[in-house]
């Protein structure tokens, strides 16, 4: 994966931003004498004014599917359409209560997608953001195995949260109490020494926040050597949990540029810590967002406990839906062939955006930008101290961007540098004018800054 590293990162390395050969010849704005910041400020003004004009409406500010995307994956709705298909391979009528723990077929899709043991997989429902958070709620009110009770019973409890992360898996940990202890990427990894560090020399620190494959926001994929790490990591809490959400493993752009992701199982149980993983995924972006399925995996001790626990909160969950997606995939192979038809319609929209950014940005030297393998977001950077002046402007001139701040803890980025671009849902025709509008709001905005 290519990784551009932010302006405030490099800003406070004392680092020059990178920039296309065509662009040498360009004058960056740090560059500008004050009468040339000037009238390059009164001209981006103007050109913030005829965006107002246009009297916008859009949106980039979650990262849905686009109705194209979902149009592919249409006749999963006739898989299971009359009473003798509802039977499942082992002749279980799947409208009925019962296998609370998901059919044996999805497990068996599951693990041939994911190189996962079968055993060891715990169908959900439509959202494995529904699973995390009953996990983590489970753990505080029971606890896990290897640790010493209910976690809302000690005085304090931490977890570790990589920056810039998932808005959601802040909101659940800061919604128990959890408080998070963000720790800045590295040189497009995790920062392990930190992470270890941290681990090692607090009891009250749970657990770690992974998004390990086309992380969200930045598109990073962890190293061999992070993973191993995670997993091997000494611990000063015995029952640390590390919170492994794969939400994007099969979500690819590029046909032969697919990052590899190290089996954190298996690097957990050569580490002697099998139970400290907890594995999410759904096929959220796969199939239908609002109609997927779900799945945790995890050790033989942890999966008896979260059974024995779900087993009280619900009888099942939606085993026709199920049956529909085994019928419609069959296998792990056409899922990846129907994803490979997916990033045909996205791929032009992340070019799309990158052109923009380099077309209008690249030369300034107030911008940079990631450029990931796969998942669903591009992460920009812009001036230190501008990025909430850039969403103000963004939204006085129509254009909705994932609220700023929302990607570090407690939505405070310390930088107030990061601005996450969701492309896929809007239409090529509407990204192209949101993006044109982005673009004139980054510049204002750092304009602004350096003209005092």
């Amino acid at each position: 994966m290519h990784f551009e590293p932010s302006y405030a990162i490099m800003h406070l390395r004392g680092l020059p931003l990178k920039c296309d050969k065509k662009d040498e010849l360009k004058m960056r704005y740090a560059e500008l004498s004050p009468a040339a910041l000037q009238a390059e400020l009164k001209k981006t003004q103007a050109q913030y004014k005829e965006a107002l004009a246009q009297h916008l409406n859009l949106d980039l500010s979650r990262g849905k599917p686009c109705k194209e995307q979902l149009d592919l994956v249409s006749d999963i709705l006739r898989a299971v359409e009359k009473p003798e298909d509802c039977l499942s391979e082992g002749g279980f009528d799947c409208r009925n209560y019962g296998v609370p723990d998901g059919l044996p077929e999805m497990k068996a899709l599951f693990a041939d997608l994911l190189s996962l043991p079968q055993d060891s997989i715990l169908v959900g429902g439509n959202s494995s953001l529904n699973l995390m958070y009953d996990m983590l709620s489970r753990a505080m009110l029971y606890g896990v195995p290897g640790g010493n009770g209910p976690w809302a019973k000690e005085k304090e409890l931490s977890f570790i949260c990589p920056v810039p992360g998932y808005d959601r898996h802040f909101l659940v940990t800061q919604t128990l109490g959890i408080r998070m202890i963000p720790v800045r990427f590295r040189d497009g990894d995790l920062d392990m020494d930190a992470i270890e560090a941290i681990a090692a020399s607090d009891a009250s620190v749970k657990g770690i926040w992974c998004c390990p494959k086309y992380s969200n926001p930045d598109g990073i994929t962890y190293s061999d050597r992070t993973v191993e790490r995670l997993a091997r990591m000494k611990c000063a809490a015995p029952d640390f949990r590390i919170m492994w959400d794969n939400a994007y493993a099969v979500h690819h752009l590029y046909e032969g540029r697919e990052d590899r992701l190290a089996d954190i199982f298996a690097a957990c149980r050569k580490a002697g810590n099998e139970n400290r993983v907890y594995y999410f995924f759904s096929t959220s972006k796969i199939s239908f967002p609002g109609a997927g399925v779900s799945m945790v995996a995890m050790s033989a001790e942890n999966l008896a406990a979260a059974k024995r626990q779900m087993g009280v909160q619900t009888i099942g969950y939606d085993k026709i839906n199920q049956l529909r997606h085994v019928r419609y995939f069959g296998d792990a192979e056409h899922i990846r062939a129907h994803m490979e038809k997916q990033a045909q319609i996205i791929r032009p929209k992340f070019e799309m955006v990158k052109r923009i950014l380099s077309e209008q940005l690249g030369s300034t030297g107030v911008a940079s930008w990631t450029d990931p393998n796969g998942g669903y977001f591009i992460s920009l950077y812009v001036m230190p101290g501008t990025a909430s002046r850039v969403g103000q402007l963004c939204a006085e001139a129509g254009v909705k961007l994932t609220n700023v701040g929302a990607t570090y803890p407690y939505g405070k980025d310390p930088d107030d540098s990061n601005i996450r671009i969701a492309p896929t849902y809007p239409s090529n025709t509407d990204l192209e004018k949101a993006m044109q509008v982005l673009a004139v709001a980054v510049k204002l905005a750092a304009l602004e800054k350096l003209n005092g």
